[in-house]
């Protein structure tokens, strides 16, 4: 009777011990690979290329010394950027697709806000 006893938790130990060690040896493996892809180059979706930086003129904007105002960006069309221009105004201004004929692209004026203090 005391050797089915022992026989039987024998069996059940080693096969508990066997499973622990599975388990062990698949997160080891896995961490393992997960810390080698971290040093391989970022996969790119097809179709998902990294987004060229576009020149962008803002429309009815200009510098100081009176040229109009170039912005680069990689971002859509379509979204919102704010410009602050030195005379204590923020302008926001929407990238557009539109090409322009010195080769840029135009960002359209879409609100002025004057800064606090400025009125």
């Amino acid at each position: 009777m005391l050797t089915d006893v022992l026989t039987g938790w024998t069996a059940e130990a080693l096969g508990g011990l066997t499973l622990l060690a599975g388990a062990a040896a698949c997160g080891w493996l896995r961490r393992c690979r997960n810390q080698a892809d971290l040093g391989a180059a970022p996969r790119i979706a097809p179709g998902e290329g990294v987004r060229p930086v576009r020149t962008y003129t803002l429309l009815g904007a200009r510098a100081a010394d009176g040229q109009p105002v170039h912005l680069p960006s990689s971002r859509p069309a379509g979204t919102r950027v704010i410009w602050s221009v030195p005379a204590r105004t923020a302008e926001q201004f929407e990238l557009t697709d539109a090409v322009l004929p010195d080769g840029t692209y135009a960002a359209e004026r879409v609100a002025e806000y004057p800064e606090r203090g400025a009125l």
